[in-house]
């Protein structure tokens, strides 16, 4: 993951909103026939990431299948465009120019924080709505842009709910390891503010390349530290590795992650021996919802495979932008836009959708998970 903040990465996001800039910011029916609603998605259907980017896709086309299905919206059915944005805020930037060109009346999408905060950038200068069903980083609401939405828990209320964990586990002295990126840097730095909150002491503050492959010397700088708990902010591609050097190099303490590793792959890589007792603080899956049975049911028939750290999320939110632009009955802009802002206790999978002053949930939707036996669980 590249660290945003180049002279490159700021000079091409300089130029697409410029160029986003002289998109229609006015009414639109989308870039679709006039029997359809063209809704942009932006996710990483490449790179390290791409797992998670193709389960919200899935989720995503349910949603639209299950609501065109049964008539549509305003008796038009939805249909999706999709960019990838590889999350690397460079794609991203060419990602949401893509969709803005094409006259998308909202986006669904951002994963990766880092690659989200410059596309929104994007949408937020050609006035169209976005809803974010996974990136949580603080630095997005922080922006102040009245087209994003998220409906994910946001990076302090994770980073708290870590700290309450290890707190309750007697987890006194902890690490730190993030891996640069927007995101992780984020979730770090609160994770360590909550740590010292909660009586704890961060004992190491450390940050990875996440391409490289061996992190040995690190680990080995940590082992002689004899830590309480680790907490590693950072994606499942370098989590599931590290977790894999820690057992085998017998590091001490419990070992956390955050939900860029909450991922199947994260116990493929470090190996179900290796990863058993991981915990991952992340948005429970659809099998842990109460009342999602009949979606996960549908997913599993679908694609055969469960549905994954973010599918639950990734549906609530086609879901939630269908109700907004019935209640707006028009697909214009500002009017759906509208909408998703007086959104009140829209009941969705696992969470009732209310947006506060920031577009942000009132109230956190986290929970620590275990692996047990090469499965994610619900952790005591």
């Amino acid at each position: 993951m590249k660290k945003w903040g180049s002279v490159m990465v700021a000079a091409m996001l300089t130029l697409s909103l410029a160029v986003a800039g002289c998109a229609n910011q006015g009414a639109s029916t989308g870039g679709a026939d006039a029997s359809e609603i063209l809704v942009g998605v932006v996710l990483p259907v490449t790179g390290n990431n791409a797992t998670d980017g193709k389960d919200m896709q899935n989720a995503i086309e349910m949603a639209v299948k299950k609501i065109n299905d049964s008539g549509g919206v305003l008796g038009k059915k939805l249909k999706i465009e999709v960019a990838d944005d590889g999350c690397d805020p460079q794609i991203a930037a060419t990602a949401a120019n893509k969709l803005v060109s094409q006259n998308v009346v909202a986006v669904i999408g951002g994963y990766c924080s880092g690659a989200t905060l410059p596309s929104s950038g994007v949408f937020k200068n050609a006035n169209i709505p976005m809803i974010v069903p996974a990136a949580n980083s603080a630095k997005l609401p922080a922006q102040g842009y009245d087209t994003l939405f998220l409906i994910n828990g946001l990076t302090p209320d994770q980073a708290q709910t870590a700290a309450d964990y290890m707190a309750a586990n007697q987890a006194k002295k902890v690490v730190l390891i993030h891996d640069n990126s927007a995101y992780a840097k984020d979730l770090a730095d609160f994770a360590k503010a909550s740590v010292e909150k909660s009586g704890g002491t961060v004992i190491a503050y450390e940050a990875i390349n996440p391409e490289e492959k061996d992190f040995s010397a690190l680990v080995t700088k940590i082992k002689g530290l004899q830590p309480d708990a680790t907490y590693f902010t950072g994606y499942y591609a370098a989590g599931g590795l590290m977790v894999k050097q820690f057992k085998q190099k017998g590091v001490s303490g419990l070992f956390l992650a955050g939900d860029g590793s909450f991922s199947e792959d994260v116990i493929k890589i470090a190996g179900a021996d290796n990863a058993e007792g991981l915990l991952i603080t992340a948005t429970p899956t659809a099998e842990f919802i109460e009342g999602a049975e009949e979606f996960t049911s549908a997913y599993k028939q679908a694609y055969n495979l469960a549905p994954g750290p973010f599918s639950a999320l990734s549906y609530n939110a086609v879901n939630l932008l269908a109700d907004a632009i019935g209640r707006a009955k028009s697909t214009d802009r500002d009017a759906i836009k509208k909408a998703i802002k007086e959104t009140k206790d829209f009941k969705a999978l696992g969470q009732t959708i209310s947006f506060n002053a920031q577009n942000t949930l009132d109230t956190s939707n986290f929970a620590v998970l275990k692996v047990t036996g090469g499965k994610f669980t619900l952790a005591k």
